[in-house]
């Protein structure tokens, strides 16, 4: 099963600047982040304390990551990288040390 790191930035551009539209878009879309955990779409999240990026985790398919995401678009910038296990790693390099010794 691949798994995503998802690093997110929300995009200046189309932040409202008036703070009361800010308070409603950021709610809405941390209200579609809490139900994105609980369906399992995402399996973690988390925001910067310097409020600009923060990171996500998913185990969807990429077809299905993608349908997810375009709900935040335009509003977040995404970079999504498929990443490995520690055991995943570890087996990679057994696997390269193993080819060598042959």
């Amino acid at each position: 099963m691949t798994r995503f790191y998802i690093k997110f930035k929300k995009n200046p551009l189309t932040t409202p600047t008036d703070p009361a539209e800010q308070v409603k878009l950021w709610m809405t879309l941390l209200g579609n982040v809490k139900k994105d955990l609980a369906s399992g779409g995402l399996t973690d999240w988390g925001d910067g304390v310097d409020i600009k990026e923060g990171y996500c985790i998913s185990e969807l398919d990429e077809e299905k990551l993608h349908t997810l995401m375009l709900k935040y678009v335009p509003f977040i910038i995404f970079d999504i990288k498929p990443v490995l296990t520690v055991d995943q790693v570890m087996e990679s390099i057994q696997r390269v040390v193993r080819a060598q010794s042959h």
